[in-house]
Formats: C-alpha cells, sequence, structure tokens
C-alpha cells in the first residue's frame, strides 16, 4: 500500500503533497501519475497502485495544493463535477510543468530512478503533451488531453517517446482539435496516437460510471507496453 507524503517543490519554497506507492523490490524506474480534475481520489491512488504491483515506484502529485490542497471529488457527483471545473479554471499549467520537473527531480535523486515516465488522465493527459515538450522525462502517456491543440507549436521539442490515447466521441475535445492534433503529430517520429471509436472522455477511469472496460483494457495496456520498452 502506498502513502501520502510530499516533496520540495521546483523553488523549494513549498512542499507538494503527493501519493507514492513503491514496488516490494528496489526499482529503478518511476512513473508519475498527473490525477484527472478531481484530485488525488480513490481512482489515482489505484492506478499508483497497479504501476507499483508492476515493479515501478509511482507518484501522484496533488496538482491542486496550491489552492486545493488535498481535494477529492467523485465525477459521477455533479456538484462535485462542477467544483472540480471550478479549480480547473485556476489551474496554471505553466506552473504544472513545475511541479512535475520537482517530481522528476525528486524521483531521480531521492527515490533512485534512473528513468521516469508520466501517465496522465484528463488534464493530466495535457501535462503529459506538457511534460513532453518543455522537460526531460523519459517517456509520456496521455489519455483524452484537453487543450493539446492549443499547444502544437511546441511539438518540435519532443524528444523522446510520447503516446496520446484519443477518444473519438470526446465531448470535451473536438473532432476539429483532433485533426489538429493528428495533422501536426502523425509524422512526428516520437508520438504515437492512438484513436478510440465511440468512445468519450474518461473512458479509462479506475472507477466509476464513465469507464468502458475494453477501452480501458486495451489503452492501458497499449501503456503498459510502451512504458515497459520506453522505461526498461
Amino acid at each position: 500500500m502506498g502513502s501520502m507524503t510530499s516533496f520540495p517543490s521546483l523553488d523549494h519554497d513549498s512542499t507538494i503533497p503527493a501519493y507514492v506507492a513503491k514496488p516490494e523490490q528496489p526499482s529503478k524506474a518511476a512513473i508519475i501519475v498527473i490525477p484527472e480534475i478531481f484530485g488525488v481520489n480513490e481512482g489515482i491512488r489505484r492506478k499508483c497502485e497497479a504501476w507499483a504491483d508492476l515493479g515501478y515506484i509511482a507518484l501522484a502529485p496533488d496538482i491542486f495544493w496550491r489552492f486545493a490542497p488535498g481535494v477529492e471529488l467523485d465525477p459521477d457527483v455533479p456538484e462535485q463535477m462542477q467544483e472540480a471545473f471550478g479549480y480547473y479554471q485556476q489551474y496554471d499549467p505553466n506552473l504544472g510543468v513545475q511541479d512535475i520537473e520537482a517530481a522528476i527531480k525528486v524521483l531521480r535523486s531521492e527515490h533512485g530512478a534512473e528513468k521516469v515516465g508520466l501517465v496522465g488522465f484528463c488534464l493530466g493527459g495535457l501535462m503529459a503533451y506538457m511534460a513532453a515538450t518543455r522537460t526531460d522525462i523519459d517517456a509520456s502517456v496521455g489519455y483524452y488531453g484537453a487543450g493539446i491543440d492549443t499547444k502544437l507549436d511546441e511539438a518540435k521539442a519532443i524528444a523522446n517517446p510520447l503516446v496520446l490515447h484519443i477518444p473519438e466521441q470526446d465531448h470535451l475535445v473536438s473532432p476539429e482539435a483532433q485533426a489538429k492534433i493528428h495533422a501536426a503529430l502523425d509524422a512526428h517520429p516520437k508520438v504515437t496516437l492512438f484513436d478510440y471509436p465511440g468512445l468519450d472522455h474518461g473512458f479509462a477511469a479506475e472507477m466509476g460510471n464513465r469507464r468502458n472496460e475494453d477501452g480501458a483494457q486495451l489503452a492501458d495496456r497499449r501503456t503498459r507496453d510502451f512504458l515497459a520498452s520506453a522505461l526498461g
């Protein structure tokens, strides 16, 4: 079982809460799990535990620590969904990249990780893309990232492997936005895009009404295989 801990922010002026799960045996590979807009809830903790069971150190930072530390929300509760969108509006992705850099640093320096990957969901999917363009993360995976189409001018900076899972019926990422992503990234040698016909945003949630079992298992298997190859 994992536990809550914290690690220094990039400027060392603050500490960032995080959930960390470790495998039974020492590991040289780590995975940063970037949550959806619902905080480090049970579903995200389960994802961390699953990565630890596969032999990785898994760390899920509290992405809203600056203004709503410790929040845990259920997307199946309408009031909590609206609360989550409010936090999303307050979130600064540029600061989020700094938090990812801080997580990479601590995993390498204090946890002994020689390679660090990242898996992000929803807002975390956008952060997976931004981590690939702005940090030295060894590999990144984004699930249904919203807003990637607005940052495609950064794609030329992607130096390490990136996978994006794109549900074609994503009600938060329009067909036009998806087309822009494909046009910009299909030919990129470091990027792999997987489309999921008929599936909507949140299809790979660990639990709850949004999960599509077949789609989630397919995407997660692709992610596991990709990270096993990229992180060794």
